[in-house]
Parts: structure tokens; sequence; C-alpha cells
């Protein structure tokens, strides 16, 4: 019996051993983990949007932008009805970098599009297979992609919005600079293929806009620094020069479209928008911003704005909707 137990106590500390060392060497067993934790809640909020679409919109689904690139997809919704084209929202899914699909946030465009706009939801590579700056290229060659086949899709070429959530936002507020800041366009290395003066406005919801502000010992600090490390494929992502690229309100010029931001008052990535708007107003670019109060109840959680069945969620709604009505063009 005990040298049973002795052999127990040798194999455990053994594989726990080996679980440390897989866990210090390479992000991704703790990206399985993210996944697995987070993969069903984000199915079950797309899932309590469903009675909230409405019948009449159209889909085209799968459309790839950039063959022979299997992630290179994205999904378009058309109110059935509309004739003409219409302003476009190019929407990029959150999902930390490292999980997620255009599929999450299905619901939710076909919900928008229903009121007016086609939208598209762009599928991008996640990490740790794909790192920085894969999604940006990948949302840029989206946007040459609509632009070239915009009378088949029913787009208006001359309004486009980037819109995203989470990890899109940041994607979309980073693809916003290169189309309007040649110099950042230069020194990333990215040619922007949609013009700046057809960026009518960006919607830019809980994003991870920024790092400077990000608490790595507070208690998501496991979190950030395996999805960062996951997306700049580096372990010292903290010294990695291209954060300095990352960082939106740390490049925003005069340039920079108008932008709808809006993020909880339970959200950890709060300060993020808080200090994008907040450069914005220095730089004199329109911003109109939607944030609550430290005491506001509930408090609301990261990507609270896809709860319709909640006051906030529809406040949210009705505020990009705003936004995007006074930025179309007749």
């Amino acid at each position: 019996m005990l040298k049973v137990l002795k052999w127990l106590v040798i194999t455990s500390v053994v594989v726990a051993g080996i679980v440390y060392t897989a866990f210090q060497v390479s992000p991704w067993p703790s990206v399985l983990l993210i996944r697995h934790w987070f993969g069903a809640e984000t199915r079950a909020i797309s899932d309590a949007l469903l009675k909230h679409v409405p019948g009449d919109v159209t889909a085209v689904l799968d459309e790839p932008y950039d063959q022979p690139d299997p992630d290179a997809r994205l999904d378009v919704f058309r109110p059935a009805g509309a004739t003409g084209p219409l302003p476009a929202i190019v929407w990029v899914h959150g999902g930390a970098f490292v999980f997620g699909s255009k599929s999450d946030v299905t619901n939710y465009l076909k919900i928008v599009a229903a009121r007016g706009y086609v939208t598209v939801a762009v599928g991008y590579a996640i990490a740790p297979t794909a790192t920085y700056p894969t999604p940006v290229v990948q949302v840029n060659k989206a946007l040459g992609y609509l632009q070239a086949n915009a009378a088949r899709l029913g787009i208006d070429p001359r309004q486009i919005f980037l819109a995203g959530d989470s990890a899109g936002a940041q994607i979309a507020a980073q693809v916003s600079l290169l189309v309007t800041a040649p110099d950042y366009a230069s020194r990333v290395g990215i040619a922007p293929l949609l013009a700046a003066e057809n960026l009518r406005g960006a919607i830019l919801f809980c994003g991870a806009l920024e790092t400077r502000s990000l608490n790595f010992d507070g208690p998501f600090g496991g979190f950030l620094t395996t999805v960062l490390w996951a997306y700049s494929g580096r372990r010292d992502f903290i010294d990695d020069p291209r954060l300095k690229d990352f960082s939106i309100p740390a490049n925003m010029t005069e340039a920079f479209p108008p932008f709808f931001i809006s993020v909880g008052n339970g959200d950890p990535l709060e300060p993020s928008s808080r200090a994008t708007e907040r450069r914005a107003q220095e730089l004199g670019v329109a911003v109109d911003a939607l944030f609550y109060p430290k005491g506001h109840r509930p408090r609301l959680p990261h990507e609270y704005q896809f709860n319709l069945d909640s006051d906030d969620g529809q406040l949210a709604l009705t505020r990009m909707l705003a936004f995007l009505q006074a930025r179309r063009l007749e």
C-alpha cells in the first residue's frame, strides 16, 4: 500500500511538473482553457438574441474575400425589401484574439441590418495559430473585396462604417488608423484598401484599445498575459515594439473618423475606452461616448451591449443607430 501511495505521489508530482512547464513555454494550454470557458458563454449570448431577430433579412454566407485563405470569409446581411445600395457596417467579432468566429455576431448584425444597412461579419484567423498583425491585414483585404464587389452585394461604397467588439474593436480601430493616417500605415507596413473619404465612422464596443491601462497583477492578469502572448507571438510582449502600433489613443490623429464608443462599468477594459475618448477630445475628433457611472446598477459586464433583454443593451443599440443615422449620406 505504501509503495502504491509513493508511486501515486511521484506520478502526481511529475504530471504537475509537466503541466506547469507546458503553461510556461507556450500559450496554447491556457488558450484552450479560455476557449472552453468562454465558448459556451458566447453561444448563450448569441442564442439569447434570436428572439429579437426579424425574419425579413437576407444573407450571403461564407463569401471568400482572399482565396485560398480558409479563414478569409465573410457573411453579408441585408434587409429583404431594400432597393439600391445601402451603407455598410463591417463588423469584426471579439474573442480576445484567441477564440470566436463571425457567426458569434450573426444575430446582432441581422437586427442592425433590418434598420436599413448592409451588415458584414468578417472572419479572420485567431491566435496563437495566427499572430499580429494577421487579423489587421485580413480585415483590410476584406474592405478591398467589399469595395470591388459593392454593386453585387448592394453596398454603397461611399458609406463604410468599421465596427467591432472587444478584440474586434481594437482591430477595427487599428484599420481605421491605417485608412486615415498615411504615416501610421507606412510604419506598420500595410497599405489601406479603403479610401479615407469612404470611411464614414467607427463603432467601438468594449475594446482592448491600448495596453497601458491593463492590470496584469489583478484578477484578470493571467488572462491578459495569455492573450497578448498568444497574439503577439512573444512571451515578453511588454518589450515588443509593435505594441506601440497596437495602441489606438497613442496613434490617433486628427483625421481619425468620427466614432461611437461604449463599455460597461463592470468591464475590466473600461479604462481603455475612456482613454481613447479622452484622446479623441484632445485632438478634436468627433466622438459619441456611452459610458456609465461607477454606481450604475446592475454593473454592466464585458459585451453588455449584446443583451437586448436589458434596458442598457437597448440603449446601446439606440445610441449606435442614432450615430449611424447622423453619419449616413442621403
